[in-house]
């Protein structure tokens, strides 16, 4: 539990931090979240709107861990495959991506399969 509560007050402040940038001020996210590999479109108030609900069940989850683990499967799975749909076909063409993202992700999708909590998923009615 104390793993799931640290990963949901990471989401909480990585995310939610992100979120309102994104959101409030595209231009500035477009720089400095996206390393400026993205024009400033609606789509990057889009991508805060995500995130911004990511934070906000986050923290629920702080609150009640299990019922709000399934956010880290919505993590994990988007995270994985904007890198392997992105990131890494940007690495291979040598185009721009947002470098600090990609490694945030790749490192969030490493570590959340072994926050994730499999054994009372799979063992629960």
């Amino acid at each position: 539990m104390i793993a799931l509560r640290i990963i949901y007050i990471l989401n909480i402040i990585v995310a939610g931090q992100i979120a309102i940038s994104a959101i409030s001020n595209p231009k500035n996210a477009a720089l400095t979240t996206f390393g400026n590999a993205y024009q400033n479109t609606d789509v990057i108030k889009l991508v805060g709107c995500l995130w911004l609900s990511i934070a906000i069940i986050s923290a629920l989850g702080v609150w009640k861990p299990i019922t709000f683990s399934p956010i880290l499967l919505v993590q994990l799975i988007y995270k994985g495959t904007w890198l392997f749909v992105v990131a890494f076909p940007s690495i291979k063409s040598n185009t721009p991506y947002p470098k600090e993202m990609s490694i945030f992700f790749l490192i969030w999708v490493i570590a959340i399969p072994f926050i994730i909590p499999w054994k009372i998923w799979l063992h629960s009615n």
